[in-house]
C-alpha cells in the first residue's frame, strides 16, 4: 500500500475546518506579498518560564517550541496548511501492508547547522531521547507504540510498530520529534541547540528572550525568509499587545479577545483567526477523593455553564466542548453525542448519590494557562455555587504555572492545543500511565479501544471506535472540557504569510519557517 494511497484514505480536516480566515482584511488572497528574503522577525509569545530548556525531552509549549520546531529544527514530516501530513526531513515514506512497518528515507545532503550532515543515526538517537527508561519526556508515551527502529544505510530509517497505525506519520511530525545530532553514545547533544533547521541559535535566555540567524545553506530554498529572529517572553496578555501596538513586536500569539475590536480598528495590525483542536480543560485526579467518586466528577460536568463561558471569555470565538478532546475539525469527531448542558438539578443529583449535600474545593488558575483562565475560574465559581459546590479560586503565579502546578495540583486548569488525530490525542493525555495524563484517569475499556482503533485499517470500525471513546471520556473521564477556542493572533502588517495551517496557533508554530517580510 502506497504512502499516499494511506493518506487519502485518512485525512483528518474536512474544507471549512481546516480554512484559515484572515479577519481584518476580508477576502484577502492568502498571500498578502510575494516572498522576499531580509528583515527582522521579532515575536511577542506567551507560555515562557524561566525552567525553559532546549532539552525537546521537556517542550510543553510556549517560546522554545516556536523557536525551535519551526526554526531550529526539522522533523521526518510535518503538516501543512491544508492539515496534510508531507514529508520534511523525509524524503519518501512507505508502510507495509499492515501499516506496522514504516520506512523513512532521508534527504539527501541536510545538514545541521555545524556543517554535519544528517544520518539516519541522528533520527534514531532523537526518537530513542524520548524512548529510554528514565526519561521524563512527554512524548514517551506516544512513543510507546514502537518496537524497533534501526538504520537501513545511511539515509533510511524503518520503523517497526507493536501493532500497525495508519496515522504514524503524524506522530513523527509531533514537536518534541524535531531531530537534533547524535552524540555518539546513542544520546543526543541537546545542549549545543544544534538542528538542521533554517535558523541557528544565538543565545536563549530562558523565560525571556531567545534569538536566531538564518542560515545560508538551509535545505529548503523557499522557506526560512527573515535574517534573524528575536522572540521574546511576553506572558502577560496586555502587556503582549501592548508590544505589538507600539511597535516593539511583529507578532504576537493569543490575543485578550475582550480588546480584540480595539486590536481590529488599529492601523497597520491584521488579526489571524483560525479553526482547530484547541481547547481549554480543567482536569481532575481521579485517583485523589472526592475526583475518584464518579459522581462527583458529573456533579461538576452538570455545575459549569459552557454557553456563558464561550461568550463571556471567547465572546463567541470558540465552541462549546462536551468533556472529550476531539474536535470537528478532527476526521471522526463524534458529532452526535448528546451536548452536557449547565443543569443545577442533575449537579445536586450526582452530589446526593456521592452522599454529598454539599461539596468544597480549592481550583487552581493562571493566565498562564490560557487568557482569560482566571475569569473563568470565577465564573465557574458562580455557577458551581447554585448547585451546591463552594469553589475557592486559588490564583497562581504565571511563571512555573507549567512546572509548579499543572501535573501537581488535583484540580486546575489546563490547555491543549489539541492533535491532528484522535489517537494521538487520546495517546499523549487520556491512556493509562501517559506522562502527560493530567487527570490520573484509567479506563480499561477505553485502554482497549485505543489500541485496536489504531491498528484498524476498516474506517467504519475506527469511526464507531472513536466514537466509544469520546463517550467514555464524556461520561466517565476525569476531565472538564468546558470550550474549543479558535486561534487568535496579530501581526504588523508589515508581516505576510501564505494561507495559515489550523492545526496550531502561528500558523503550527512554523511561522518562523514560513512567514516573510513585507516592507
Amino acid at each position: 500500500m502506497s504512502f499516499d494511497t494511506l493518506i487519502d484514505r485518512r485525512r483528518f480536516m474536512h474544507g471549512t475546518a481546516a480554512s484559515a480566515l484572515i479577519l481584518a482584511t476580508p477576502g484577502a488572497a492568502f498571500a498578502e506579498a510575494k516572498p522576499k528574503r531580509g528583515g527582522l522577525l521579532r515575536i511577542g509569545h506567551n507560555g515562557g518560564s524561566t525552567s525553559d530548556s532546549i532539552d525537546p525531552a521537556s517542550f510543553a509549549a510556549g517560546p522554545m517550541v516556536t523557536a525551535m520546531l519551526g526554526g531550529v529544527c526539522n522533523n521526518l514530516c510535518e503538516v501543512d496548511a491544508d492539515g496534510n501530513i508531507v514529508p520534511e526531513l523525509a524524503e519518501s515514506l512507505e508502510p507495509s501492508a499492515d501499516a506496522k512497518t514504516w520506512v523513512f528515507k532521508l534527504r539527501k545532503g541536510v545538514t545541521f547547522s555545524n556543517g554535519r550532515t544528517l544520518t539516519a543515526e541522528d533520527v534514531i538517537a532523537s526518537y530513542n531521547h524520548h524512548r529510554k527508561p528514565d526519561t521524563k519526556s512527554g512524548a514517551k508515551s506516544i512513543l510507546a507504540e514502537i518496537a524497533d527502529i534501526k538504520a537501513d544505510g545511511p539515509n533510511a530509517v524503518v520503523f517497526t510498530l507493536k501493532a500497525g497505525n495508519a496515522d504514524f506519520p503524524f506522530t513523527t511530525a509531533e514537536y518534541q520529534m524535531i531531530i537534533m545530532p547524535a552524540d555518539g553514545t546513542g544520546g543526543i547533544d541537546w545542549r549545543s541547540g544544534v538542528g538542521t533547521g533554517g535558523y541557528a541559535l544565538v543565545s536563549h535566555e530562558p523565560g525571556v528572550r531567545i534569538q536566531l540567524k538564518r542560515r545560508a545553506d538551509y535545505w529548503k530554498p523557499d522557506r526560512a525568509w527573515f535574517d534573524e529572529v528575536d522572540l521574546r517572553t511576553i506572558n502577560d496578555s496586555t502587556a503582549r499587545q501592548t508590544a505589538l501596538m507600539t511597535g516593539e513586536v511583529d507578532v504576537i500569539n493569543g490575543v485578550d479577545l475582550k480588546t480584540l475590536a480595539l486590536m481590529q480598528r488599529r492601523p497597520g495590525i491584521k488579526i489571524d483567526e483560525v479553526t482547530g483542536t484547541a481547547h481549554y480543560t480543567i482536569p481532575m485526579f481521579a485517583d485523589v477523593a472526592p475526583f475518584n467518586d464518579l459522581n462527583v466528577r458529573l456533579a461538576l460536568k452538570y455545575a459549569i455553564n459552557r454557553e456563558d463561558m464561550v461568550q463571556k471569555i471567547l465572546l463567541g470565538h470558540g465552541r462549546v466542548g462536551n468533556d472529550q478532546p476531539i474536535a470537528p475539525a478532527n476526521r471522526f469527531f463524534a458529532a452526535d453525542l448528546p451536548q452536557r448542558a449547565y443543569d443545577p438539578e442533575k449537579a445536586n443529583f450526582h452530589l446526593k448519590q456521592a452522599g454529598l449535600s454539599s461539596l468544597k474545593l480549592d481550583l487552581s488558575t493562571s493566565n498562564a494557562a490560557f487568557n482569560g483562565a482566571v475569569d473563568s475560574a470565577i465564573l465557574f465559581q458562580e455557577s458551581a455555587a447554585k448547585c451546591g459546590i463552594d469553589i475557592t479560586v486559588k490564583r497562581e503565579p504565571d511563571d512555573g504555572y507549567w512546572s509548579d502546578v499543572w501535573l501537581k495540583k488535583p484540580f486546575c486548569f489546563s490547555y491543549w492545543n489539541g492533535r491532528p488525530t484522535e489517537d494521538s490525542m487520546f495517546s499523549l493525555v487520556y491512556a493509562k500511565g501517559a506522562a502527560w495524563n493530567d487527570s490520573h484517569w484509567s479506563n480499561e475499556r477505553f485502554n482497549a479501544l485505543l489500541i485496536e482503533a489504531r491498528a484498524s485499517l476498516d474506517t467504519k470500525k475506527r469511526a464507531e471506535m472513536y466514537r466509544e471513546m469520546q463517550a467514555l471520556c464524556s461520561d466517565d473521564g476525569a476531565t472538564i472540557i468546558p470550550m474549543f477556542a479558535n486561534y487568535v493572533d496579530a501581526r504588523s502588517d508589515k508581516v505576510a504569510h501564505g494561507k495559515l495551517a489550523s492545526n496550531r496557533f502561528l500558523d503550527g508554530w512554523k511561522l518562523i519557517d514560513r512567514w516573510w517580510s513585507a516592507v
